[in-house]
């Protein structure tokens, strides 16, 4: 048999002494990694009591933006459903009926607007494509579920609270992105 390259080595197969084969010194190694692990630092976190940080450029839960007035961001352009390469955004537009300015920016809205959270991969380019800034990746887990229709949120599930009827969940909901916003 002809060697790709000249990196070939032969391996010697040196017979195993008597402590060798009575696996002491291997025991002894795996004993004496396993005791100094008690000594360390736990790396496990008790959730509900305490919250790990995040990284600034963590990815959470989409979230639908609304202006200070409280009207919804979103016109329906549907750049978000384009740029996203899982294509787990669905929307749907509609017009701006008469009476309803006090509800949406523009003229066009989304009238059904869906993120299918088992085919999003949180890379963030639907948060980069929307002109409006209509939607964003929160500092939200998404929650587990047992079922798959669970996974699916629509509009009314994506939506921040409303800024002036309830200011302290807007407030949360925004996280550090009140804070940039703030400083900028």
């Amino acid at each position: 048999m002809q060697a790709l390259t000249n990196r070939v080595k032969a391996v010697e197969r040196k017979p195993m002494s008597f402590f060798e084969r009575m696996y002491l010194v291997a025991i002894f190694k795996g004993m004496f990694i396993t005791f100094m692990h008690i000594f360390k630092k736990k790396p496990t976190i008790n959730y509900p009591e305490k919250k790990r940080p995040f990284s600034p450029v963590f990815r959470g839960l989409q979230v639908l933006n609304r202006d200070a007035e409280g009207r919804e961001n979103c016109t329906a352009c549907g750049l978000c459903a384009v740029a996203c390469p899982a294509e787990a955004i669905t929307m749907e537009a509609a017009e701006r009926k008469e009476g309803e300015g006090h509800l949406y920016r523009e003229e066009k809205y989304a009238a059904k607007y869906e993120i299918n959270m088992l085919r999003c991969i949180f890379c963030g380019l639907c948060e980069e494509a929307c002109p409006k800034d209509a939607i964003y990746l929160s500092e939200t887990f998404t929650p587990a579920d047992y079922q798959r229709k669970q996974f699916i949120y629509n509009k009314e599930d994506l939506l921040i609270p409303h800024p002036v009827e309830e200011p302290e969940a807007y407030k949360k909901a925004l996280g550090n992105k009140a804070k940039k916003e703030i400083i900028n």
